[in-house]
């Protein structure tokens, strides 16, 4: 840390450098201390004391025959393009290593060297200087009086930080009904370093009521209990960061000038400036000297009462000459909460979860909406191989990839599915052929070395974009177990072969992720089952569940199932009509605006159509594929209060949850679907999966029956939001009235069963 903060300057430099894995540094570093005669001494520890501050680091070679300390780096290729502030804090280790080093031992001078060792030729270039202790000495001392002056006031912000948790005060002065029992087990988990399962029903304020005690979690209770250094709120959702945004200020609002740094993560294509120029010095003017200005950047983010959401970092950013996406990434060091998506702690390349690894935070995580996670982390844990890309590559690749390549493209083929009938376009498989691997392992290399020598001018380069493609399918490839699924499909036209490895179950990647963190609250309003949650994400055994009860009464929601009504997919067409005649007849009792939910595009729109031929009067108005922001935005803004019609969405879509349409806004939905996932070969292995890794019987709810109904009660949540809300629930399909289906819904709901479709479907439909 010390170094990284003094010794960086110059320009932001992203251009391709393809860096070494983890594993390959490793193997560097054995393959040159093997080389080095006795007495060299591997990783050698070394600390000292300067004022306040207290450096403790490892230096990876000394040899005491040449008084010589190595600091040992691996690379790729061309050492030119080297990005200069990586040199700088290259020598900067060295510099402070051999100072600690002279000071234990009692040496006068020292040589350093700094070692690159390049993986593919195993050539090792060496840069060394000489230096005297008393140089080496002045030198670290300016970098401690450089980084002591930011420590210390880091020191104190912690303090103050601390001191005005101790005082924060429940910003609205009661709990509602239902916050106070999620409060207090949120700050158990927290404070005893527990994960909590908090299913808590829609509208109750979960956000405020996880961040409160989250953040009182914080403070220290002597040596022995010391609390969280960081809080991240992640979530899956945009409108999700903002609620957790506006819950921090109110939290703030309560306690004057609450010293509590708030970052708002965001996406890089979303934060940057100019998406056409290349992240370096010499492209961009927000990466030219960077490191230069982002000192004085820095220390204006972290003035008093700043809180770095997306706008004010960029205005922070822009105002100091610097890339807004990368001051961001610096700050996630100096928060105190973050607020990101659930990919900057789960993913494999996760920012969060890497900086709390290398700093030893305490982190406790805080999900939002954390039914979303088993589906986003199966796609961060799963790849898919372009065949367009891959022969576009082809077509336009240099003349030394062609023969790997050309191998590629042979083991490629070789996994096409026998026919090319609509019935056997796919094939699935417990791994990934070995020759396959190995012809997509040489093509990587191979790209990677041509990246090197001749590295693209942008960040788009088809040749990259593939680059990284066989990168990311070879690391799922190497990772692969019962948890995942390797298949090839045949595209539509029958000529190309897309190949994926799949995901299915989650948990082996995130059991590591959850058990790194210092606590962890997963909440929703559908965490139930606690086991399905539990097993598919990877939780501690000892994982506590809570069900928070709802605050809302029988009377406010009536929910009734359409018993005469089949969604089945052999019914889809004959249900047409009991649906549209229900929808009229509901509409026709009790006017106003309603959500009306289906499995598919294709039955939404033979609905709405039966609906306007049979009562072109009854206003409707429908999601459509592809919807943008703008209309996603125009879709609800029908739902004024006092309004009346029937909005059309798919459910699992963008309206079946994270939408707040309270008092008159909605006043009732329609659920045409037991939401359950299609049954195709896909979700046939995973029940098959499941029923082998949890035991028989587990098959079928795990891949079907839970995943469906959370949507459908996550659709049936945005009719109640408050306690003065009054509405109706339609749940069209006879299964709802199942046993074991019933007992899956909400405990509050008083569930009527409807034999015969209302007598209003008779009467004429007033429009309003």
């Amino acid at each position: 840390m010390l170094c990284d903060f003094t010794a960086r300057a110059g320009d932001l430099d992203q251009r391709f450098n393809p860096s070494p894995s983890a594993q390959d540094g490793i193997a560097g570093h054995a393959a040159v201390a093997a080389r080095r005669p006795a007495p060299y001494q591997r990783e050698v520890t070394v600390s000292g004391v300067w004022r306040d501050l207290r450096v403790r680091g490892r230096a990876d070679g000394y040899d005491p025959a040449a008084n010589r300390l190595e600091e040992i780096k691996t690379h790729r290729g061309d050492l030119g393009r080297q990005p200069a502030h990586h040199r700088l804090l290259h020598w900067a280790q060295a510099e402070v290593y051999g100072w600690l080093l002279c000071a234990e031992r009692g040496l006068p001078e020292m040589e350093l060297a700094l070692v690159y060792y390049d993986i593919g030729s195993g050539v090792e270039t060496v840069f060394a200087q000489r230096h005297a202790a008393a140089e080496l000495q002045a030198r670290f001392e300016a970098r401690c009086m450089a980084y002591l002056d930011w420590a210390r006031r880091e020191t104190a912000h912690r303090a103050a930080r601390d001191a005005a948790l101790v005082a924060l005060a429940f910003p609205f002065g009661a709990f509602r009904p239902g916050q106070r029992l999620l409060a207090e087990s949120v700050y158990r988990s927290q404070r005893g370093g527990r994960c909590l399962m908090a299913q808590a029903p829609t509208g109750i304020g979960k956000t405020v009521a996880t961040l409160f005690p989250a953040l009182k979690a914080c403070v220290p209770q002597g040596e022995a209990r010391p609390g969280l250094d960081r809080v991240f709120f992640l979530t899956a959702r945009t409108s999700g960061r903002r609620v957790a945004l506006d819950a921090l200020d109110r939290l703030g609002a309560g306690t004057p000038a609450l010293p509590v740094r708030v970052l708002e993560l965001v996406a890089r294509d979303k934060a940057c400036e100019y998406p056409d120029r290349a992240c370096n010095g010499e492209s961009c003017p927000l990466a030219r000297g960077f490191y230069d200005r982002l000192p004085a950047a820095r220390a204006a983010a972290v003035a008093d009462g700043v809180r770095l959401d997306r706008d004010t970092l960029r205005g922070i950013a822009l105002a100091h000459g610097i890339c807004p996406y990368y001051l961001g990434q610096e700050m996630a060091r100096w928060c105190d909460v973050a607020v990101g998506d659930v990919n900057h702690w789960f993913d494999d390349s996760a920012m969060l979860f890497a900086l709390s690894m290398e700093a030893g935070w305490r982190s406790g995580l805080l999900v939002d909406e954390a039914h979303n996670l088993v589906e986003r982390a199966r796609g961060m844990y799963s790849a898919a191989l372009d065949p367009v890309l891959f022969a576009e590559v082809r077509r336009t690749a240099p003349a030394p990839l062609k023969s790997p390549l050309e191998r590629l493209r042979r083991a490629w083929k070789a996994l096409a599915p026998e026919s090319d009938a609509p019935e056997a376009r796919r094939e699935f498989g417990d791994a990934v052929p070995p020759s396959f691997l190995r012809a997509l392992q040489d093509s990587a290399s191979a790209i990677g070395e041509a990246l090197v020598e001749q590295p693209p001018a942008d960040a788009g380069g088809l040749l990259q974009r593939f680059w990284f493609e066989l990168l990311h399918f070879g690391k799922r490839a190497e990772a692969f177990g019962d948890h995942s699924l390797f298949d090839s499909t045949r595209t539509a036209d029958g000529r190309q072969v897309r190949l994926h490895i799949r995901n299915l179950v989650p948990a082996p990647f995130l059991a590591p992720r959850f058990a790194a963190a210092a606590a962890a609250t997963l909440f929703s309003a559908t965490l139930r089952p606690h086991e399905y949650h539990r097993d598919m994400l990877g939780l501690p055994a000892a994982s506590v569940p809570i069900d928070v009860p709802s605050p809302y009464t029988a009377d406010q929601l009536r929910v009734r199932i359409a018993r005469h009504i089949s969604t089945r997919w052999q019914h889809r067409e004959s249900s047409l009509g009991a649906v549209a005649g229900l929808l009229a007849a509901q509409y026709a009792e009790a006017p106003g605006n309603y959500l009306a939910f289906f499995s598919s595009f294709d039955y939404l729109r033979r609905a709405v159509d039966l609906l306007r031929a049979r009562h072109p009067e009854l206003p409707v108005w429908e999601q459509s594929r592809g919807m943008g922001e703008r209309d996603r935005d125009a879709f609800l803004a029908r739902f004024a209060p006092g309004g009346r019609g029937i909005g059309f969405a798919v459910l699992g879509g963008a309206f079946g949850e994270g939408i707040d349409l309270a008092g008159d806004r909605l006043v009732g939905a329609f659920i045409a679907t037991l939401g359950l996932p299609q049954v195709n070969p896909v979700n046939e292995l995973l029940r098959e999966r499941v029923e082998t890794r949890m035991g028989a019987g587990t098959g079928y709810d795990y891949a079907y029956l839970y995943p469906g109904l959370q949507k459908v009660i996550q659709a049936a949540g945005r009719v109640i939001r408050s306690a003065e809300d009054r509405g109706t629930v339609w749940l069209m399909d006879d299964r709802f009235a199942r046993p074991q289906v019933r007992a899956l819904l909400p405990d509050w709901w008083q569930v009527e069963i409807a034999t015969r479709p209302p007598s209003a479907a008779l009467r004429p439909v007033d429009p309003g």
